[in-house]
């Protein structure tokens, strides 16, 4: 499917929003937030420069599995430092262990159902921690309100993320046409709640 301008254009404010936070959106936090969100924005900004440049032919690619996979695990990563400190050390072996495992389930030639279930799991952690975690925080007051927008954030990579996996496993759950047809939007709303979130949280 060819990528229409009103599609280009979405994914180019959606790489400015990125661009913003990498730059902007989060001073004033220690320094492994800062890696873990730099990495998160980072490769989503050069994800979404490689799909400028080549269209949705990007998305055929076996790497955006991988990519997929450091966007939600950077994330989530940089929320249980700042926010659950006597869990950041294991959390951190999770997803260096989780991205080592993902890396090669999908490097590795396998007939089985292990590469989905270690993409289920590494997900599903990561996709559940961005989503509760600032919602929860919100709800007790231990941060401002508007921060529960990391976790719509949150909810809407998972959806992407989701779409995305039942797309290359050619089995996508609406037709490929749709979802490449909501993308731009999704990729866009999803950022915005994110630096909305992080801004005014």
């Amino acid at each position: 499917m060819k990528m229409s301008a009103l599609d280009r254009i979405l994914i180019l404010i959606t790489s400015l929003l990125a661009a913003y936070q990498i730059v902007v959106g989060i001073d004033d936090l220690s320094t492994a937030p800062i890696i873990a969100y730099t990495i998160a924005f980072g490769v989503l900004l050069v994800a979404l420069l490689l799909l400028i440049i080549l269209g949705f032919d990007a998305l055929e690619s076996p790497v955006v599995v991988v990519v997929s996979t450091v966007i939600p695990l950077s994330l989530s990563l940089g929320l249980i430092w700042e926010h659950l400190v006597p869990l950041r050390t294991s959390y951190l072996l999770f997803t260096i262990l989780g991205f080592v495992a993902v890396v090669f389930t999908r490097s590795a030639p396998m007939q089985n159902r292990v590469p989905t279930i270690v993409i289920a799991i590494v997900h599903g952690i990561a996709g559940i921690t961005i989503f509760l975690l600032p919602i929860l925080f919100s709800l007790l007051g231990q941060v401002r309100p508007a921060f529960s927008l990391v976790g719509v954030g949150g909810a809407l990579i998972g959806l992407g993320g989701l779409l995305l996996s039942f797309l290359k496993t050619g089995r996508p759950i609406v037709s490929r046409k749709t979802i490449l047809h909501v993308m731009p939007g999704l990729l866009l709303l999803m950022t915005a709640c994110f630096v909305a979130g992080f801004k005014y949280g």
